[in-house]
């Protein structure tokens, strides 16, 4: 038995981590246990709640690569960027919401329809078959970050 639970609800592989895992600090990084590598579908994204916040999860296997953001889509106030599309613009990763097609890069959260909107992002690691998120920048989300409307 071990320290982690999941539950994955519905077709749409939404995630919702229901235990407060131990957070992990390194040097000045904070890293929280998100879930197993498994519980990510290829080249897709789920949800993955720590404390309060919804947090965005995708691993861009096309890429090799993997990326988290705000959950919430600044332009409605839904949260559903973890269900959106993934795919490059160039060399840059992205995401688009699934509702209003609104484009995000993966990396800097910068909205890339050119609206002033953005949405944070944070660094991600895997590490023994686990999926950790730092989370030292989620203060920055109660600042203002996602506060922004397109």
């Amino acid at each position: 038995m071990n320290d982690y639970s999941w539950c994955i609800a519905g077709p749409d592989n939404y995630l919702i981590n229901f235990c407060m895992q131990p957070l992990t600090t390194t040097g000045t990084n904070t890293w929280f246990a998100a879930c197993r590598v498994e519980d990510v579908p290829a080249n897709g994204g789920v949800c993955v709640k720590f404390m309060d916040e919804q947090i965005a999860l995708f691993h861009f296997t096309r890429r090799n690569e993997w990326y988290a953001t705000q959950n919430e889509c600044p332009h409605r106030k839904q949260m559903a960027l973890s269900r959106g599309m993934i795919g490059s613009q160039g060399d840059e990763p992205k995401v688009a919401c699934p509702f209003h097609k609104k484009v995000f890069s993966l990396k800097t959260g910068e909205c890339m329809d050119g609206d002033v909107c953005s949405i944070a992002t944070y660094e991600v690691k895997v590490e023994e078959g686990m999926v950790y998120i730092n989370v030292d920048k989620l203060a920055n989300i109660e600042q203002g970050t996602r506060n922004l409307q397109c």
